[in-house]
C-alpha cells in the first residue's frame, strides 16, 4: 500500500452527500475518501448501503449533491461528455441493443468515441465471448451479457473504471478471468472503484476498501490490515487420524518455543495446519453490526 501514499489523489469525495428528489432522508451522507492512481478501491455494503448512489454521483449520472468530487483534478461538476473519453462504466445489469451482435454493439460504441479504442476481436477474446461476436445479444446469457458489459466498458482504454458487481452470478472459472482482467488493467496504469457485496471478490482484488452501511462509511483500510486487526492470532493444527483429527490451537505470539505446540508437531501426524485468520466478511459483520444480505 505504500506506492500510493506519496501519489496525488485520481479521485478525491469530500463530504458528500445526496438526497432523491421527494425524500427527507439522504441516501449518502457526509462520505470522504481519496483513490490514488494505479488502485483498486472496493466499496463495500449490503443492498440499499448507499454503493449505487456514491456511484452515480461519481459517474456524473446524478447532479444536485452537497460536498465536493475532484477527479482528474478537476471538480466533477465541470466535467461534461468529455469525462466519459477518460472514464469506463460496467454495469451490473446488462445495457446493449439485443437485436444487435457482440461485434455490432461494441462497433456502434466505439464510433462514439474521438480517441483510438481496442480492437473489437481482441476484446471479445479476452471477456472469453469471441466465437459469440457475430451473435445476436439477446440470446446472450446474463453471463455472457456481463462480460460484453465488461468489454465495452474498456473499448477506450479509460483512465479511471467504475465496475459493479464484475463477478455477480458468474461461474467460478469465468468470474477467476473477470479478476484476472481487472488485474491487468491496474497494470496497464487504471484505477478502479469496484462496489460489490462479495467480500471474497474484494478480499482478492483491492488494494483497500470502505465499509459503507445506511449511507455512511464506517472505515477505510487494507483487506490484509483488517483482518490481522480483528481475526484471532492462533494458529491451528490437526493431528492424528484424518477421518477424526484432534485439534489444537496455540496463541501465536511465542508458538515457536511453545512446549505443547513443539509436542504435538513431533506426535503427529499433522493433518492441517493453519492461521486463524478471519474473512473479510467477519469484518465486516464485526465492524458494522450488519450482515451482507
Amino acid at each position: 500500500m505504500l506506492r500510493f501514499l506519496t501519489l496525488r489523489a485520481m479521485l478525491d469525495v469530500r463530504a458528500l452527500s445526496y438526497t432523491y428528489p421527494g425524500t427527507e432522508t439522504p441516501a449518502i451522507r457526509d462520505l470522504a475518501f481519496a483513490i490514488a492512481p494505479g488502485e483498486i478501491f472496493g466499496f463495500l455494503g449490503p443492498s440499499g448501503s448507499g454503493k449505487s448512489t456514491t456511484q452515480k454521483v461519481l459517474m456524473g449520472l446524478l447532479r444536485g449533491y452537497a460536498g465536493a468530487v475532484t477527479v482528474f483534478d478537476r471538480d466533477l461538476a465541470t466535467w461534461g461528455a468529455d469525462y466519459y473519453e477518460r472514464v469506463g462504466v460496467s454495469f451490473e445489469l446488462p445495457n446493449h441493443y439485443g437485436k444487435l451482435t457482440a461485434r455490432e454493439n461494441l462497433t456502434y460504441f466505439g464510433s462514439l468515441y474521438a480517441g483510438e479504442t481496442e480492437g473489437i476481436d481482441v476484446l471479445l477474446e479476452t471477456v472469453g465471448i469471441g466465437d459469440a461476436a457475430d451473435q445476436r445479444v439477446g440470446a446472450f446469457s446474463k453471463g455472457m451479457k456481463l462480460r460484453l458489459n465488461l468489454a465495452r466498458a474498456l473499448l477506450h482504454r479509460p483512465t479511471l473504471l467504475f465496475l459493479d458487481e464484475p463477478t455477480a452470478g458468474l461461474d467460478p472459472v469465468t468470474a477467476r478471468r473477470i479478476k484476472d482482467i481487472i488485474r491487468q488493467q491496474q497494470q496497464r496504469g487504471a484505477t478502479v472503484f469496484l462496489t460489490t457485496h462479495d467480500m471474497v471478490v474484494a478480499d482478492d482484488l483491492c488494494d483497500r476498501v470502505a465499509f459503507i452501511v445506511d449511507g455512511q462509511i464506517q472505515l477505510v483500510d487494507e483487506p490484509r490490515r483488517l483482518k490481522r486487526q480483528y481475526g484471532e492470532r492462533a494458529v491451528r493444527i490437526e493431528t492424528g487420524d484424518p477421518d477424526t483429527p484432534t485439534r489444537h490451537d496455540f496463541p501465536l505470539d511465542g508458538l515457536g518455543t511453545n512446549p505443547a505446540f513443539l509436542a504435538a508437531l513431533r506426535n503427529g501426524p499433522i493433518q492441517t495446519i493453519h492461521t486463524l485468520e478471519t474473512t473479510l466478511e467477519d469484518v465486516f459483520v464485526q465492524v458494522t453490526g450488519r450482515a451482507l444480505q
